[in-house]
């Protein structure tokens, strides 16, 4: 049976003011974070390309506020947003952007490699869908050793055209594994529309039912909806019921990545999306729920602070030093092949 997209139209309480509160803050966090990124890039401090997540900051935000200690999140390339989410010091992630050592691997990672196995990030994969089976390896070992732990894999629209989506989703069906799929539709795939190159209306949605799951397609512009559909997986996998693939609408505000002005866009369609901002969504939602201005004015300022602090602290740190560039190639730590 499939879903209807989830709105603001089914307002309740049940996520309560604190967590509201925090999916707000987190919404936040990203937003500043991401946008602080772009502007250090332009100062020629941020090496190479990177992919930003603005405007698709409630995908990360719902699913992260949703999930327990433990729980493991799997990212693309596209990040920086799930790494903040769970928990991750800004300092650390822009730290590693900008190539430096105070960075999250002492900036040896960069932009699309970021882990951090103490906030449940296990990293962050710079090639299409290859992180699809390993979520599934991650959970299956959760599975045969009796824990509790869901692995929670993000990934974009083109990623449905692959083969390891395929074939992730029927393993992980059939051994019904404690794995959430999270495809973070924005539209494109890269420069390309992902209507013009996929044969059914929803990338992931319309996919669903060939491995026996629900079609679930959500609003990923609303926190409240992703915090919901995400607590409703979780729950299903923890209780040995197996994967769900959700699949999330959203945009990217930027291009693919900082190489793409994104002009194969049709004209208006970037100013329709912000209409229904993230986070002028959500801001309107704690007015719904009583939370006055000053509350929201007050989360503002305190994150635009802890993102300056941060950029100096950046700013500060050395670069890494030289006597760490072969370490960590292999699981011991070092870098000699061994036979």
């Amino acid at each position: 049976m499939s879903k209807k997209p989830v709105t603001s139209t089914a307002l309740n309480d049940d996520i309560g003011e604190d967590k509201r509160l925090e999916l707000y803050r987190l919404q936040v966090v990203i937003r500043e974070a991401e946008q602080r990124a772009y502007d250090l890039f332009l100062q020629n401090l941020v090496k190479g390309t990177s992919h930003l997540s603005l405007g698709q900051e409630a995908v990360a935000a719902g699913f992260a506020g949703a999930m327990k200690k433990g729980d493991l999140s799997f990212c693309t390339y596209r990040g920086h947003a799930h790494t903040l989410a769970r928990g991750v010091p800004i300092e650390k992630v822009l730290g590693e952007l900008m190539g430096r050592d105070n960075g999250l691997m002492r900036g040896k990672g960069g932009s699309m490699h970021l882990t951090s196995e103490e906030h449940g990030v296990m990293g962050s994969y710079a090639i299409i869908g290859a992180h699809l089976p390993i979520a599934c390896g991650a959970a299956w070992r959760a599975q045969y050793k009796k824990q509790d732990d869901v692995s929670v894999c993000f990934f974009g629209d083109g990623t449905t055209n692959i083969g390891a989506f395929h074939e992730a989703l029927n393993f992980a069906a059939v051994w019904k594994l404690p794995v959430v799929f999270v495809c973070e539709n924005n539209l494109y795939m890269e420069y390309t529309p992902i209507g013009d190159v996929t044969a059914v209306p929803s990338p992931a949605g319309d996919r669903a039912s060939a491995y026996g799951l629900e079609k679930i397609v959500i609003d990923g512009n609303d926190a409240d909806a992703v915090y919901r559909a995400a607590q409703t997986a979780y729950d299903k996998a923890r209780s040995g019921k197996g994967p769900s693939l959700i699949e999330c609408l959203t945009y990217r505000y930027s291009g693919h990545s900082r190489a793409d002005p994104a002009k194969y866009r049709p004209e208006g369609e970037l100013e329709r999306w912000k209409q229904r901002d993230p986070i002028k969504i959500y801001k309107e939602r704690l007015k719904q729920f009583g939370i006055s201005d000053d509350q929201i004015a007050k989360i503002d300022a305190e994150v635009k602070q802890e993102v300056d602090e941060a950029t100096e602290k950046c700013k500060a740190s050395p670069t890494p030093p030289l006597e760490i560039l072969t370490t960590d190639v292999y699981a011991d730590g070092g870098f000699a092949w061994r036979n």
